[in-house]
């Protein structure tokens, strides 16, 4: 029998996560492993019971995609590599997205096709370090290095991360009189909406408005437009986690180690 890890994320149905836990089946396939995939709904209870349901079911460690995960949590040595944006204190293995650099170099590239009035649509809360947090940062941050003041009435806030709240931002960004001519959105789930929300209005990607998503998922090269991404290296995140996890099953005494995953910036019709 092979060895199993777990993969516990919070929506299978999301692409972003239905792609990935594809991705982390085949590199475990490669090595000879199985995967056991759960979701979490990115609740925090459900994450707990992920890692004790892990023990208890004896699968050999666990990748999980942590949202709420309090890092002070009891684990008792169990293998865990984490999977997210938040600060872990350096406790397990951890692989982030490139949040900021990503986000940055997304609003660099709206700059350099002449985009001015820039739109982030992102989520609510900015007191805490989420996701959506460090790709505002990372908005801000490009903005400010190109002499651009971020304004807060270009900041839209999401109603839910779906295509659903995309498309109301989106419709909400067409009904504004703010002259906004790019928008980077919190995802390519998000930027998809968005794109719909502006053409229930009459306005043309990207003739009117440039857009462009975060996180590089297989849909966002089919939609129509071609949806413009932050591309990060997936298939380099699913090796490199199960490389952590696997040497952790191995030694437990390991120091943890934390990694961001490379990215490229992928130019699509929306932003051409």
């Amino acid at each position: 029998m092979r060895p199993v890890i777990g993969l516990a994320v919070p929506q299978i149905e999301n692409p972003y996560y239905g792609m990935l836990a594809d991705l982390f089946v085949e590199e475990a396939e490669h090595r000879g492993w199985e995967i056991a995939i759960e979701q979490t709904y990115g609740v925090a209870a459900r994450e707990a019971a992920a890692v004790s349901q892990s023990r208890s079911l004896h699968l050999d460690g666990l990748i999980l995609a942590a949202v709420e995960f309090d890092p002070s949590w009891p684990t008792k040595g169990y293998p865990i590599t984490m999977l997210g944006e938040q600060d872990l204190g350096g406790r397990f293995d951890h692989i982030m997205m490139p949040n900021e650099a990503g986000a940055a170099a997304a609003t660099e590239h709206l700059i350099a096709r002449g985009c001015r009035r820039i739109a982030v649509v992102t989520g609510p809360e900015l007191d805490r370090l989420t996701v959506a947090t460090r790709r505002y940062n990372g908005y801000r941050t490009a903005l400010e290095r190109h002499g651009i003041r971020p304004d807060p009435d270009l900041r839209i806030v999401l109603e839910s991360f779906s295509l659903q709240g995309g498309r109301c931002a989106g419709q909400r960004i067409a009904d504004f009189d703010r002259g906004i001519d790019g928008v980077v959105a919190l995802t390519d789930i998000v930027a998809i909406g968005i794109m719909r929300g502006l053409h229930d209005r009459g306005v043309a990607v990207p003739d009117d408005v440039r857009v462009i998503g975060f996180d590089g998922i297989r849909q966002s090269e089919h939609c129509v437009p071609a949806l413009s991404t932050v591309a990060a290296d997936h298939r380099w995140m699913a090796a490199r986690a199960l490389d952590l996890v696997i040497s952790r099953i191995e030694d437990r005494a390991l120091p943890p180690n934390q990694f961001t995953a490379p990215f490229t910036v992928i130019a699509r019709e929306s932003t051409s």
